[in-house]
């Protein structure tokens, strides 16, 4: 097979190569999610979905953690290999892959040291508690593997092996469902047999993953020299990455609040199906995002900027018609969305249809945001990518949550994403206006 050169390859052809791998692989999350949401609904219940909802929060933690060092320590790895210091490359790589084992050694004890009062913080309550508490645990203890999967995800890919990740991802997933299907319905394992499942996919992914490492195409090595500076630089590089992954996780945990205290349960479990829906646009949008990533780093490494503006434009025009068919599919299909993760009632149907057909209007815009994002980092121009990161993920949410249901009451709550992507893609083009590469 002819060896890829992201410095010298047409850029529509490399874009081509990356782009069906990328996207498989940042699906994992919403694969996971989903299929989880999809058999709850059917097998447990509505309450089981708002239980499971809870909980998103910590499935973005775990995920965005390892983006933090994946991306973090992939993309300087892809500068230096375009610089043609490989010895600093696997650095990079060393100090990342380090961080990661700590991070995943923490959440996996305080989760289930202080597993009570995080999962009240989150907003279990008594009618939700058996069911978080038998599907967290289990979800906790696998920490380690959504981390090291997302991590590897990007390292495998920035080391040209996207086919890698497309077939573990792929693999996890079909594994996932079939098993969720298998303890939730035949076993009747109910929350316990969907955590199982999800855990179990998770580490097949990493497992596929993991066997790159031995392949004759790797060229990731474990080094002797990871300085302190080149962590704090994977971390400052990728703290974007983690802000974007978590940005679910953020407007989850807000939102369910907000919605237990206008709508009550049944509101959360409307939130839910949206939600699920956001994981699986936010996952398209960081595939196309993750695809012209290592293109974009290995070229600004060589100085080659002229390509740069080719591979950007590319994506940007993949982003905006993949937000746009999200939109429209909202706006056209709610009620079709809805029954896809539930049976629904009268009451959830009533609130569903005109939720979504809000709340969609966000993915429009979603996919460039997220594409700037992954620029300012790929060029290295952290601090953008982190301006970008808060507005959208943190700031705007956190502030519009609580403001626009004073006056729209619900309707404020779905009305939120759609306002606050379209700040955040104004605010984006001013910055990419102002920058001189």
């Amino acid at each position: 097979m002819k060896q890829v050169n992201l410095l010298e390859d047409p850029v529509n052809k490399l874009f081509a190569r990356y782009l069906l791998p990328s996207i498989s692989a940042t699906m994992v999350t919403s694969i996971y999610i989903v299929a989880d949401t999809l058999m709850i609904g059917r097998g447990v219940g509505a309450i089981g979905i708002a239980a499971l909802n809870i909980l998103l929060p910590l499935f973005s933690l775990f995920f965005a953690t390892g983006m933090l060092f994946g991306a973090g320590g992939g993309i300087l790895l892809s500068v230096s290999k375009g610089k043609m210091n490989d010895l600093a490359a696997n650095q990079y790589y060393t100090a990342a892959f380090l961080m990661a084992v700590v991070m995943s050694t923490v959440y996996t004890v305080l989760g289930h040291v202080l597993f009570t009062p995080v999962t009240r913080f989150l907003g279990s309550n008594e009618t939700m508690g058996p069911y978080v508490e038998e599907y967290g645990r289990i979800l906790i203890s696998g920490a380690p593997a959504f981390l090291f999967s997302s991590f590897y995800q990007v390292f495998v890919r920035n080391d040209k092996a996207p086919r890698v990740s497309m077939t573990a991802v792929v693999s996890g997933g079909v594994f996932n469902i079939i098993l969720d299907y298998i303890l939730i319905f035949p076993m009747n394992m109910g929350m316990a047999g969907a955590a199982a499942a999800t855990v179990t996919g998770s580490a097949l992914t990493l497992v596929i993953l993991l066997t790159h490492l031995v392949s004759k195409e790797n060229t990731l090595r474990f080094v002797a020299g990871a300085k302190i500076g080149q962590a704090a630089e994977v971390v400052k590089n990728g703290i974007s990455s983690f802000l974007l992954d978590m940005c679910n996780g953020v407007v989850t945990f807000l939102f369910n609040r907000q919605i237990l205290s206008i709508a009550g349960e049944m509101g959360v479990v409307v939130y839910g199906i949206i939600s699920n829906s956001s994981y699986i646009a936010s996952s398209v949008n960081n595939g196309i995002s993750q695809a012209v990533q290592p293109i974009l780093a290995t070229n600004f490494g060589a100085g080659k900027k002229a390509r740069l503006t080719k591979v950007r434009q590319l994506a940007e025009r993949t982003a905006s018609v993949s937000g746009a068919v999200f939109a429209v599919t909202g706006f056209l299909f709610p009620a079709l969305v809805t029954e896809a993760f539930v049976r629904p009632d009268p009451e959830i149907l009533a609130m569903s249809v005109p939720a979504i057909r809000i709340y969609f209007l966000s993915f429009a815009a979603m996919g460039m945001n997220i594409l700037y994002t992954t620029w300012f980092q790929s060029v290295m121009e952290p601090g953008n990518a982190l301006k970008i990161c808060l507005l959208r993920g943190i700031l705007l949410n956190s502030f519009l949550v609580f403001l626009l249901p004073v006056f729209m009451g619900i309707t404020g709550v779905w009305t939120v994403m759609p306002v606050t992507e379209v700040i955040t893609f104004a605010a984006c083009r001013i910055m990419l206006k102002k920058q001189e590469l």
